[in-house]
Protein backbone atom coordinates (compact mmCIF):
# COMPACT_ATOMS: atom_id res chain seq x y z
CA UNK A 1 0.00 0.00 0.00
CA UNK A 2 1.55 3.27 -1.12
CA UNK A 3 1.26 6.83 0.04
CA UNK A 4 -0.99 9.29 -1.75
CA UNK A 5 -0.42 12.98 -0.93
CA UNK A 6 1.33 11.92 2.25
CA UNK A 7 -1.60 9.79 3.45
CA UNK A 8 -2.18 6.06 3.45
CA UNK A 9 -5.28 5.32 1.34
CA UNK A 10 -8.40 3.78 2.87
CA UNK A 11 -7.43 4.94 6.35
CA UNK A 12 -9.16 7.81 8.15
CA UNK A 13 -7.15 10.97 8.61
CA UNK A 14 -6.19 12.12 12.09
CA UNK A 15 -8.70 14.49 13.66
CA UNK A 16 -8.26 17.32 16.10
CA UNK A 17 -9.81 17.43 19.52
CA UNK A 18 -13.08 19.35 19.82
CA UNK A 19 -12.52 23.08 20.19
CA UNK A 20 -8.76 22.78 19.50
CA UNK A 21 -7.37 25.79 17.67
CA UNK A 22 -3.74 26.59 16.95
CA UNK A 23 -4.30 30.40 16.92
CA UNK A 24 -6.15 30.13 20.25
CA UNK A 25 -3.25 28.19 21.75
CA UNK A 26 -0.76 30.78 20.46
CA UNK A 27 -2.75 33.64 22.01
CA UNK A 28 -2.92 31.87 25.37
CA UNK A 29 0.81 31.11 25.35
CA UNK A 30 1.73 34.70 24.45
CA UNK A 31 -0.28 36.24 27.28
CA UNK A 32 0.86 33.57 29.74
CA UNK A 33 4.45 34.42 28.81
CA UNK A 34 3.79 38.11 29.48
CA UNK A 35 2.20 37.26 32.84
CA UNK A 36 5.11 35.00 33.79
CA UNK A 37 7.62 37.71 32.82
CA UNK A 38 5.88 40.21 35.06
CA UNK A 39 5.81 37.74 37.97
CA UNK A 40 9.56 37.34 37.63
CA UNK A 41 10.17 41.07 38.12
CA UNK A 42 7.46 41.44 40.78
CA UNK A 43 9.86 40.86 43.75
CA UNK A 44 11.80 43.96 42.63
CA UNK A 45 8.84 46.22 43.41
CA UNK A 46 9.00 47.51 46.98
CA UNK A 47 6.26 48.09 49.51
CA UNK A 48 2.53 47.70 49.17
CA UNK A 49 2.61 48.90 45.57
CA UNK A 50 3.76 45.38 44.66
CA UNK A 51 0.23 43.99 45.16
CA UNK A 52 -1.30 46.97 43.40
CA UNK A 53 0.81 46.32 40.30
CA UNK A 54 0.12 42.59 40.53
CA UNK A 55 -3.65 43.10 40.36
CA UNK A 56 -3.42 45.88 37.78
CA UNK A 57 -1.16 44.04 35.32
CA UNK A 58 -2.80 40.61 35.61
CA UNK A 59 -6.28 42.11 35.27
CA UNK A 60 -5.23 44.06 32.20
CA UNK A 61 -3.61 40.98 30.64
CA UNK A 62 -6.77 38.97 31.28
CA UNK A 63 -8.89 41.56 29.48
CA UNK A 64 -6.55 41.68 26.48
CA UNK A 65 -6.20 37.89 26.28
CA UNK A 66 -9.95 37.38 26.43
CA UNK A 67 -10.67 39.92 23.70
CA UNK A 68 -8.23 38.23 21.32
CA UNK A 69 -8.84 34.59 22.29
CA UNK A 70 -12.60 34.57 21.73
CA UNK A 71 -12.00 35.27 18.03
CA UNK A 72 -10.70 31.71 17.66
CA UNK A 73 -13.09 29.98 20.06
CA UNK A 74 -15.91 27.74 18.82
CA UNK A 75 -17.90 28.16 22.03
CA UNK A 76 -20.08 31.14 21.16
CA UNK A 77 -23.11 28.89 20.66
CA UNK A 78 -23.23 25.20 21.50
CA UNK A 79 -25.76 22.42 21.24
CA UNK A 80 -25.73 18.69 22.00
CA UNK A 81 -28.13 15.79 21.66
CA UNK A 82 -28.10 12.03 22.15
CA UNK A 83 -29.55 10.58 18.98
CA UNK A 84 -30.35 7.21 17.47
CA UNK A 85 -29.66 8.02 13.85
CA UNK A 86 -28.51 6.55 10.55
CA UNK A 87 -24.77 6.33 10.18
CA UNK A 88 -23.93 6.16 6.46
CA UNK A 89 -25.74 6.89 3.24
CA UNK A 90 -27.39 3.97 1.43
CA UNK A 91 -27.32 1.90 4.63
CA UNK A 92 -30.07 0.99 7.06
CA UNK A 93 -27.63 0.67 9.97
CA UNK A 94 -28.29 3.01 12.89
CA UNK A 95 -26.01 4.08 15.72
CA UNK A 96 -26.43 5.63 19.13
CA UNK A 97 -24.22 8.71 19.38
CA UNK A 98 -23.70 12.07 21.03
CA UNK A 99 -23.85 14.84 18.42
CA UNK A 100 -22.33 18.23 19.23
CA UNK A 101 -22.58 21.54 17.39
CA UNK A 102 -20.12 24.34 18.25
CA UNK A 103 -20.52 27.72 16.53
CA UNK A 104 -17.79 30.35 16.56
CA UNK A 105 -17.15 33.66 14.87
CA UNK A 106 -15.27 32.01 12.00
CA UNK A 107 -17.16 28.76 11.44
CA UNK A 108 -18.69 25.69 13.04
CA UNK A 109 -17.33 22.52 14.58
CA UNK A 110 -19.38 19.30 14.48
CA UNK A 111 -18.59 16.33 16.70
CA UNK A 112 -19.99 12.81 16.58
CA UNK A 113 -19.10 10.38 19.36
CA UNK A 114 -20.65 6.95 19.56
CA UNK A 115 -22.12 5.67 22.83
CA UNK A 116 -20.29 3.31 23.00
CA UNK A 117 -17.50 4.45 20.71
CA UNK A 118 -17.10 1.03 19.09
CA UNK A 119 -20.16 0.27 16.94
CA UNK A 120 -20.63 -1.50 13.60
CA UNK A 121 -17.01 -2.65 13.83
CA UNK A 122 -15.89 0.97 13.62
CA UNK A 123 -14.63 3.68 15.95
CA UNK A 124 -17.25 6.42 15.84
CA UNK A 125 -15.38 9.54 16.93
CA UNK A 126 -15.56 12.41 14.46
CA UNK A 127 -14.66 16.06 14.75
CA UNK A 128 -15.08 18.18 11.63
CA UNK A 129 -14.62 21.91 11.16
CA UNK A 130 -16.22 24.10 8.48
CA UNK A 131 -15.07 27.72 8.15
CA UNK A 132 -16.59 30.86 6.67
CA UNK A 133 -13.74 33.21 7.53
CA UNK A 134 -12.44 35.54 4.85
CA UNK A 135 -10.59 33.55 2.21
CA UNK A 136 -12.43 30.29 3.01
CA UNK A 137 -15.23 28.75 0.94
CA UNK A 138 -17.78 26.97 3.13
CA UNK A 139 -19.57 25.38 0.18
CA UNK A 140 -16.30 23.92 -1.11
CA UNK A 141 -15.49 22.44 2.30
CA UNK A 142 -18.95 20.89 2.40
CA UNK A 143 -18.43 19.32 -1.03
CA UNK A 144 -15.13 17.84 0.16
CA UNK A 145 -16.95 16.36 3.16
CA UNK A 146 -19.43 14.72 0.77
CA UNK A 147 -16.59 13.25 -1.27
CA UNK A 148 -14.97 11.87 1.87
CA UNK A 149 -18.18 10.13 2.84
CA UNK A 150 -18.58 11.54 6.34
CA UNK A 151 -21.40 10.16 8.53
CA UNK A 152 -24.95 11.33 7.92
CA UNK A 153 -25.32 13.37 11.16
CA UNK A 154 -22.21 15.43 10.34
CA UNK A 155 -23.32 16.05 6.76
CA UNK A 156 -26.87 16.88 7.87
CA UNK A 157 -25.74 19.61 10.27
CA UNK A 158 -23.12 20.95 7.87
CA UNK A 159 -25.73 21.14 5.08
CA UNK A 160 -27.98 23.32 7.26
CA UNK A 161 -25.23 25.97 7.30
CA UNK A 162 -24.49 26.00 3.56
CA UNK A 163 -25.20 29.25 1.65
CA UNK A 164 -27.79 27.47 -0.52
CA UNK A 165 -29.73 26.05 2.44
CA UNK A 166 -33.25 27.49 2.87
CA UNK A 167 -32.64 27.68 6.62
CA UNK A 168 -30.52 30.81 6.23
CA UNK A 169 -28.22 29.85 9.10
CA UNK A 170 -25.12 30.61 7.04
CA UNK A 171 -26.13 34.20 6.39
CA UNK A 172 -27.23 34.86 9.97
CA UNK A 173 -24.25 33.35 11.79
CA UNK A 174 -21.69 34.54 9.25
CA UNK A 175 -22.81 38.17 9.35
CA UNK A 176 -23.14 38.12 13.13
CA UNK A 177 -19.66 36.60 13.43
CA UNK A 178 -18.08 39.18 11.12
CA UNK A 179 -19.64 42.13 12.95
CA UNK A 180 -18.71 40.69 16.34
CA UNK A 181 -15.13 40.05 15.21
CA UNK A 182 -14.74 43.59 13.84
CA UNK A 183 -16.00 45.22 17.05
CA UNK A 184 -13.76 43.00 19.16
CA UNK A 185 -10.68 44.10 17.22
CA UNK A 186 -11.68 47.72 17.84
CA UNK A 187 -12.04 46.85 21.55
CA UNK A 188 -8.53 45.36 21.51
CA UNK A 189 -7.07 48.56 20.03
CA UNK A 190 -8.87 50.64 22.65
CA UNK A 191 -7.52 48.31 25.37
CA UNK A 192 -3.97 49.03 24.18
CA UNK A 193 -4.73 52.77 24.17
CA UNK A 194 -6.19 52.65 27.70
CA UNK A 195 -3.06 50.94 29.05
CA UNK A 196 -0.85 53.60 27.48
CA UNK A 197 -2.97 56.48 28.83
CA UNK A 198 -3.24 55.02 32.34
CA UNK A 199 0.55 54.79 32.44
CA UNK A 200 0.78 58.52 31.64
CA UNK A 201 -0.51 61.55 33.59
CA UNK A 202 -3.84 61.27 31.73
CA UNK A 203 -6.09 59.06 33.89
CA UNK A 204 -9.29 60.66 32.59
CA UNK A 205 -8.57 59.71 28.98
CA UNK A 206 -7.41 56.27 30.10
CA UNK A 207 -10.72 55.76 31.88
CA UNK A 208 -12.64 56.92 28.82
CA UNK A 209 -10.68 54.50 26.63
CA UNK A 210 -11.50 51.70 29.07
CA UNK A 211 -15.17 52.65 28.90
CA UNK A 212 -15.00 52.49 25.10
CA UNK A 213 -13.30 49.07 25.35
CA UNK A 214 -16.18 47.72 27.40
CA UNK A 215 -18.74 49.31 25.08
CA UNK A 216 -17.29 47.66 21.97
CA UNK A 217 -17.03 44.30 23.76
CA UNK A 218 -20.73 44.57 24.55
CA UNK A 219 -21.42 45.59 20.94
CA UNK A 220 -19.80 42.30 19.86
CA UNK A 221 -22.05 40.38 22.24
CA UNK A 222 -25.12 42.21 20.92
CA UNK A 223 -24.06 41.57 17.32
CA UNK A 224 -23.85 37.83 17.92
CA UNK A 225 -27.03 37.81 20.01
CA UNK A 226 -28.93 39.48 17.18
CA UNK A 227 -29.38 36.07 15.53
CA UNK A 228 -31.60 35.03 18.44
CA UNK A 229 -34.29 37.46 17.29
CA UNK A 230 -34.60 35.67 13.92
CA UNK A 231 -36.41 32.31 13.59
CA UNK A 232 -33.84 29.53 13.33
CA UNK A 233 -34.26 26.32 11.37
CA UNK A 234 -34.96 23.30 13.62
CA UNK A 235 -32.15 20.75 13.78
CA UNK A 236 -33.49 17.23 14.28
CA UNK A 237 -31.68 13.90 14.25
CA UNK A 238 -34.27 11.16 14.39
CA UNK A 239 -36.42 11.78 17.43
CA UNK A 240 -33.85 14.12 19.02
CA UNK A 241 -33.55 17.86 18.49
CA UNK A 242 -30.43 20.00 18.90
CA UNK A 243 -31.24 23.21 20.75
CA UNK A 244 -28.31 25.62 20.73
CA UNK A 245 -27.56 28.05 23.55
CA UNK A 246 -24.89 30.63 24.25
CA UNK A 247 -21.53 29.14 25.13
CA UNK A 248 -18.62 30.04 27.38
CA UNK A 249 -17.03 32.51 24.92
CA UNK A 250 -20.26 34.54 24.76
CA UNK A 251 -20.63 34.83 28.53
CA UNK A 252 -16.94 35.54 29.16
CA UNK A 253 -17.03 38.35 26.59
CA UNK A 254 -20.13 39.77 28.24
CA UNK A 255 -18.46 39.65 31.67
CA UNK A 256 -15.32 41.30 30.28
CA UNK A 257 -17.34 44.13 28.76
CA UNK A 258 -19.14 44.77 32.05
CA UNK A 259 -15.80 44.64 33.92
CA UNK A 260 -14.28 47.24 31.58
CA UNK A 261 -17.29 49.51 32.07
CA UNK A 262 -16.99 49.23 35.86
CA UNK A 263 -13.25 49.90 35.87
CA UNK A 264 -13.52 52.78 33.39
CA UNK A 265 -16.44 54.28 35.31
CA UNK A 266 -14.47 54.07 38.57
CA UNK A 267 -11.48 55.86 37.01
CA UNK A 268 -13.64 58.64 35.52
CA UNK A 269 -15.63 58.99 38.75
CA UNK A 270 -12.51 59.30 40.90
CA UNK A 271 -11.05 61.84 38.49
CA UNK A 272 -14.14 64.03 38.84
CA UNK A 273 -14.41 63.70 42.63
CA UNK A 274 -10.92 63.01 44.01
CA UNK A 275 -8.24 63.52 41.34
CA UNK A 276 -5.39 63.57 43.87
CA UNK A 277 -6.50 60.23 45.31
CA UNK A 278 -6.68 58.79 41.79
CA UNK A 279 -3.13 59.94 41.00
CA UNK A 280 -1.88 58.37 44.22
CA UNK A 281 -3.76 55.14 43.49
CA UNK A 282 -2.30 54.91 40.00
CA UNK A 283 1.16 55.48 41.50
CA UNK A 284 1.84 58.55 39.40
CA UNK A 285 3.23 60.79 42.15
CA UNK A 286 6.97 61.48 42.10
CA UNK A 287 8.79 59.47 44.76
CA UNK A 288 12.37 59.65 45.78
CA UNK A 289 13.26 57.14 48.47
CA UNK A 290 11.25 57.81 51.60
CA UNK A 291 10.75 61.52 50.86
CA UNK A 292 7.91 62.78 48.68
CA UNK A 293 7.24 66.22 47.35
CA UNK A 294 3.60 66.69 48.33
CA UNK A 295 1.32 69.38 47.03
CA UNK A 296 1.45 72.48 49.20
CA UNK A 297 4.51 71.37 51.22
CA UNK A 298 7.72 73.38 51.61
CA UNK A 299 10.91 72.33 49.87
CA UNK A 300 14.16 73.29 51.62
CA UNK A 301 17.48 73.46 49.80
CA UNK A 302 20.59 73.77 52.03
CA UNK A 303 23.93 74.92 50.67
CA UNK A 304 26.64 74.37 53.32
CA UNK A 305 29.37 75.86 51.08
CA UNK A 306 27.70 79.26 50.95
CA UNK A 307 28.94 81.25 53.92
CA UNK A 308 27.74 84.56 55.13
CA UNK A 309 28.88 86.62 58.02
CA UNK A 310 25.44 86.48 59.65
CA UNK A 311 24.88 82.69 59.32
CA UNK A 312 26.96 79.66 58.63
CA UNK A 313 24.51 78.29 55.97
CA UNK A 314 21.93 79.66 53.60
CA UNK A 315 18.47 78.17 53.38
CA UNK A 316 16.08 78.77 50.52
CA UNK A 317 12.42 77.86 51.01
CA UNK A 318 9.69 77.80 48.44
CA UNK A 319 6.19 76.43 48.24
CA UNK A 320 5.37 73.96 45.48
Amino acid sequence: MTLWDGELPFYPQSRRAAGYSVPLLIVILVFLTLAASFLLILPGIRGHSRWFWLVRVLLSLFIGAEIVAVHFSAEWAVGRANANTSYKAFSAARVRALVGLHVGLEGINITLTGTPVQQLNETIDYNEQFSWRLGEDYAEEYEEALERGLPDPVLYLAEKFTPSSPCGLYRQYRLAGHYASATLWVAFCLWLLSNALLSMPAPLYGGLALLATGAFALFAVLAFASIASAPLCPLRLGASAIASHYGAAFWVTLATGVLCLLLGGAVVGLHCTKPSALRTFLDQSVKNGGNQAREGSALSLNNPFYKQSEASGATISTNL
